[in-house]
């Protein structure tokens, strides 16, 4: 004979198969899904830097943005003299000024590489067709001793746009001309973390709910902050303490 089962079984059943079937929210939630990557090489590098001796490609473009300045606003002067709240005092970017870049291109001429579908962990999610990179704009936190910063993924580098062994794996950077770098920082994350040109640091992948707000919350058209407040209404009321915001961390 069945016995009968209480709503409250019912709903604790009903917790426990959504939790078993949601592997990416209680996975995420420890940190289990997207582990640090610990002792990286980090350069920093900016939206118009020219090219150089260790740094061959212009960044007036991006793997995903062929006008990435025109898209960002302008140049995003690195010098320190030039800047202030993390962002350029010539003007005010219109993408998020905390961006980094990683040594994977998940895009192709047609389409995408064939192995994303494979190793891009929210590929399925994220796709919006063939020619949209499921890459671009993803969150990453970016650690130096006790500060944490979040940045976007806005560019595919240094050096290498195929290495996902390492961006999605395990592997560890290999061997460049800037002492083995597997990751790039804008010059705002640079400012946070109070990074040296080249240094040493930890990133992970984060889904956007772990991100807490702080200075990369406030500017972009690309930013989901920026794109979250203005569905909800909260982007004009914002505004002041935004800036605000920036001038309390900045200090």
């Amino acid at each position: 004979m069945m016995k009968a089962i209480s709503i409250r079984s019912i709903g604790a059943l009903g917790a426990i198969i959504a939790g078993c079937l949601n592997p990416e929210h209680s996975v995420s939630a420890t940190g289990k899904r997207y582990p640090w990557k610990k002792n990286i090489v980090a350069t920093v590098f900016w939206i118009g830097e020219r090219p150089s001796g260790n740094n061959p490609v212009p960044n007036r473009i991006s793997s995903w943005d062929k006008d990435w300045s025109r898209s960002y606003g302008g140049f995003d002067d690195p010098n320190p003299a030039h800047r202030s709240n993390y962002i350029p005092v010539k003007f005010t970017p219109r993408q998020n000024p905390f961006y980094c870049a990683l040594p994977y291109n998940d895009k192709s001429v047609n389409g995408h590489r064939p192995e994303a579908p494979r190793v891009v962990p929210w590929f399925k999610e994220a796709y919006q067709g063939p020619g949209v990179s499921t890459c671009k704009d993803r969150w990453v936190a970016i650690r130096k001793g006790n500060r944490t910063a979040y940045a976007q993924w806005e560019d595919a580098g240094p050096f290498r746009t195929d290495y996902w062994q390492y961006v999605f794996g395990n592997e560890r950077p290999k061997p460049n001309l800037n002492k083995g770098a597997g990751l790039d920082v804008s010059p705002a994350v640079r400012d946070y973390l109070k990074l040296n040109e080249t240094d040493v640091t930890d990133w992970r992948f984060v889904e956007f709910s772990e991100v807490s707000r702080g200075p990369w919350s406030v500017v972009g058209e690309n930013n989901t902050f920026v794109i979250s407040d203005r569905k909800t209404g909260k982007g004009i009321g914002r505004a002041a303490s935004k800036r605000a915001e920036g001038r309390a961390i900045s200090r």
